[in-house]
């Protein structure tokens, strides 16, 4: 990052084509590869060729469930080069390594005030776009980034840290985010149920406040990557009763807070059960309109367990999650046990709603 000014919004010494690459959702469960207009920035903006962008959960349940719009092109995890600078710009200019948030709050509202960041209503505005109705746009060559982002949103890459490493950084904040938000502290016991890339960061950022942490998944690859990433150990739901073990652990008492990274609405009285008499339940995957969840009302009315919720990055936690990415990039990189090109955009949406066994993180280099 420098402060150098380019007011020429067609000067680059990258070339930027008029057309590119893009993976665009059309419906019914669809993302199929088009070729798409590049992004006509404007005042303020930048216009970022994109190096790699992860596939996330909410990429997944978008496109498995209809629950936006056609036609978008998703993709909100995104690396990549600046390639043009609008006039206005001056924290960035032309060959910056970046990565880009796509929310950022207004910082004045009621909700910025009680640090709700991401219910205010701007932070709601999607900033980022490769065109269609703005929805990330990461899986496209180029995206256009719009100026509450470019002040706010972004952060440089350093010179020793790939692009696909640096796709880490939203999904660190976002976790980050909600190991704070069940306000894990060093010395309690943390139960993670799952064990995909979310749950292993979750794992990862918990034993680093200083928990000690266990956790599930059936996967044995991810079971192995579970202790890799801080665990004392990972359970087979299948074998291992994990409520059960966590008291037999800790002479009877249950986790302090367990961290459900699971969309499955029938593990949260599993969660409830794992958690000791006033702990803490965490809800991370159950951010859709269209699950529904049933729980023993005695689990909160009697023992007094409570259920949070977290949703999406904070904006406070940018600089703590970028450097936390960088100082563990090679353990993260472990994590990407995929890479597809934009063409097979189709391939890489198909396995990232069915994981196979050797799946975890799956990462698109347009």
């Amino acid at each position: 990052m420098n402060t150098h000014v380019q007011t020429d919004i067609g000067t680059s010494e990258f070339p930027v084509p008029q057309k590119m690459r893009a993976g665009v959702y059309r419906g019914s469960g669809r993302v199929i590869l088009e070729i798409v207009p590049v992004p006509e920035i404007q005042a303020g903006e930048i216009l970022i060729r994109v190096a790699a962008g992860g596939i996330c959960g909410t990429d997944v349940k978008k496109v498995r469930y209809d629950l936006v719009r056609p036609p978008q092109i998703l993709g909100h995890v995104i690396a990549g080069t600046v390639v043009k600078v609008a006039s206005g710009v001056t924290r960035w200019s032309v060959g910056d390594r970046v990565i880009s948030f796509h929310h950022i709050p207004c910082g004045v509202c009621f909700y910025c005030d009680r640090q709700l960041f991401s219910q205010c209503p701007e932070y709601k505005k999607v900033g980022v776009t490769a065109g269609f109705e703005p929805n990330g746009g990461g899986f496209a060559q180029y995206v256009r980034v719009m100026p509450h982002i470019v002040n706010r949103g972004m952060l440089a890459i350093p010179a020793d840290v790939m692009f696909e490493e640096a796709t880490f950084v939203e999904p660190v904040n976002t976790c980050l985010k909600a190991i704070h938000k069940a306000r894990i502290v060093c010395g309690e016991s943390v139960f993670v149920i799952g064990q995909g890339p979310i749950g292993l960061l979750l794992t990862l950022l918990a034993r680093n406040a200083g928990a000690t942490v266990l956790s599930s998944d059936p996967l044995p690859l991810r079971r192995k990557m579970s202790v890799r990433f801080g665990a004392e150990a990972c359970l087979d739901p299948a074998v291992t009763d994990a409520a059960g073990e966590i008291r037999r652990r800790r002479s009877g008492i249950g986790a302090d807070a367990v961290l459900l990274a699971v969309s499955d609405a029938s593990l949260v009285p599993l969660a409830l059960n794992i958690a000791r008499p006033g702990g803490r339940v965490l809800l991370f995957a159950q951010n859709d309109p269209v699950t529904q969840i049933q729980f023993p009302a005695a689990a909160v009315g009697v023992e007094e367990k409570e259920i949070l919720g977290s949703y999406s990055a904070a904006v406070d936690r940018q600089e703590e999650s970028a450097q936390l990415v960088f100082e563990n990039r090679a353990l993260l990189g472990e994590l990407i046990s995929h890479r597809f090109p934009l063409d097979a955009i189709e391939q890489a949406f198909a396995m990232a709603s069915h994981p196979a066994d050797n799946s975890l993180k799956l990462v698109v280099l347009p």
